[in-house]
Parts: structure tokens; C-alpha cells; sequence
């Protein structure tokens, strides 16, 4: 990745990609794929998480060799999941909006706070 971007930017950015390719990977084939059998889904969001692999493989060796403990990359995911998931739920999905996605956010954020403080 470009070494004039942080190790936390590096990590952050190979995340978000990773997290985009997992959630059309794990959710994707509900909208897309509901009426062929389940192998072709199957198929399918392995073809899909490949991709989610060769981001966030890289992503955690950047975080960890620059830094991120094991805890700080997790929830560092977590939080960059919830990021992703919400609005591929309400775009691409067409799910309404929930109060429960602020309240789990806020989770997150006291989960991020714990695992970054010094």
C-alpha cells in the first residue's frame, strides 16, 4: 500500500474494502441469488470473500506489525462493520433505519474507547 499513508490509514482503508466484499459475501446472495440453489450462493460468496481475503489478510499484518494489538485490530473490524452493514442494509437491502443500529454503535464506541486507551 502507499508508504505516505499511516499504518492506522493503511489499516483502516484495507478494513472498509475488506468489510464491503464480506457483507455482499455473507448478505448479498439473500437479494440476489434467493430463488437458485444453495450451492450457486455458496459458490458465489466464496468467489466474493476471496477478495474480502486479500484485503484483510494484508490490513491485519499492516495494523499488527505497525502497532495495533490483536484487541485494537478486532474491534477496529467490529466497528468498521457496523459502518458497512447499516447502510448496505437500508441501500442495497432496503431495510428500514432502526434505533438499535445507534444504540450498537454506541456499544462499539465504548468497546473502542476500552481497547484504545492508554
Amino acid at each position: 500500500m502507499n508508504a505516505s499513508l499511516s499504518v492506522a490509514a493503511q489499516t483502516v482503508l484495507l478494513l472498509v474494502g475488506s468489510n464491503l466484499f464480506m457483507t455482499f459475501a455473507w448478505y448479498g446472495h439473500l437479494k440476489t441469488l434467493s430463488d437458485k440453489p444453495l450451492l450457486v450462493a455458496v459458490l458465489a460468496s466464496w468467489a466474493i470473500a476471496l477478495f474480502e481475503y486479500l484485503l484483510q489478510v494484508p490490513a491485519n499484518r499492516i495494523g499488527f506489525a505497525g502497532g495495533f494489538s490483536l484487541a485494537q485490530l478486532k474491534i477496529t473490524q467490529e466497528v468498521i462493520t457496523l459502518g458497512v452493514f447499516v447502510p448496505f442494509a437500508m441501500l442495497y437491502m432496503g431495510q428500514p433505519f432502526k434505533l438499535d443500529f445507534v444504540w450498537a454503535g454506541l456499544c462499539l464506541v465504548g468497546a473502542a474507547y476500552f481497547i484504545f486507551r492508554a
